[in-house]
């Protein structure tokens, strides 16, 4: 295929894309669930604010006296918090949908690379725009680093100073963290308690290997957990991968599957959905 051609898709692809998002956007009103954002900032600015008054302190004494096998063990959990783990094989599948003929794959095969394109935007969406918003925060605000505790202390601000030492509020890595949470939570309802363990413990890695306060990490694990919830209702409000909500969160829609279905399990949904009954292969 020439590259015109291939140029040609990729350009007819995202333009058919954005006549359905907008399309969406002007027929479906803007209905969200009342979910009370006030309330849950004010208890999360709360718990920041406690764990600072509590434990900040104790982690800047603390830094360096971990001893060298721990600290090498959190230094590499640490590096799952990077963006680009996420970010990266999201941008390359959107990249791979773009370039597709959709029209000469089957049904089946096109639903599952319609739910695989649209899981990788909400990854983009969720962590990218969280990312944003964190570097924003960190450098506006300007936090000292627990590297430079015994020179500034534990609350030195140096707003706008463009320097990775005055970086440390909120985390990066944490705020990553906490869209992965969000995007495992709205996905996996039912195993929360398992995405929240993981990627709280590999948030809570960035106090150990001294880069960042207990207090960093909690703003930044509830910024990107807020960033992944509003990315979510979005997503529902135009009807890519949840259904409209009707509680307090987006619901994945039932067609929503990242694994190709077994043959028999795709004829036996094509027959509920029929109202037939399925017949014995032998009498």
């Amino acid at each position: 295929m020439s590259a015109v051609a291939l140029y040609r898709r990729s350009l007819g692809n995202f333009l058919d894309t954005m006549r359905i998002v907008r399309r969406r956007f002007v027929v479906r009103p803007a209905r969200y669930p009342e979910i009370p954002w006030v309330v849950w900032v004010l208890a999360w600015l709360l718990l920041a604010a406690a764990v600072f008054l509590s434990l900040d302190s104790a982690a800047g004494r603390m830094r360096g006296e971990w001893t060298p096998g721990f600290v090498h063990f959190t230094d590499f959990f640490t590096d799952f918090g990077l963006g680009g783990w996420y970010l990266i094989p999201a941008a390359l599948c959107l990249v791979a949908a773009n370039l597709t003929d959709w029209r000469r794959l089957s049904r089946q095969t096109r639903l599952l690379v319609y739910n695989w394109t649209s899981f990788a935007f909400l990854v983009l969406c969720a962590v990218g725009l969280s990312g944003l918003a964190v570097n924003l925060l960190k450098y506006g605000i300007g936090r000292a680093r627990p590297l430079y505790f015994n020179d500034f202390g534990v609350l030195s601000l140096h707003p706008f100073a463009m320097d990775a030492r005055f970086a440390g509020f909120p985390s990066g890595h944490a705020t990553t963290m906490g869209a992965v949470f969000g995007i495992l939570l709205l996905l996996f309802p039912k195993r929360w308690h398992i995405a929240l363990a993981v990627t709280a413990c590999i948030a809570s890695t960035r106090v150990f290997v001294g880069a960042h306060y207990p207090s960093d990490t909690v703003a930044g694990f509830g910024l990107g957990l807020a960033f992944a919830i509003v990315t979510g209702l979005v997503f529902a409000r135009l009807g890519f991968i949840f259904r409209r909500p009707s509680s307090t969160r987006p619901v994945p829609k039932r067609t929503f599957r990242l694994l190709r279905s077994s043959g028999a399990r795709s004829r036996i949904s094509a027959a509920r959905r029929s109202g037939e009954h399925l017949t014995a292969d032998h009498p």
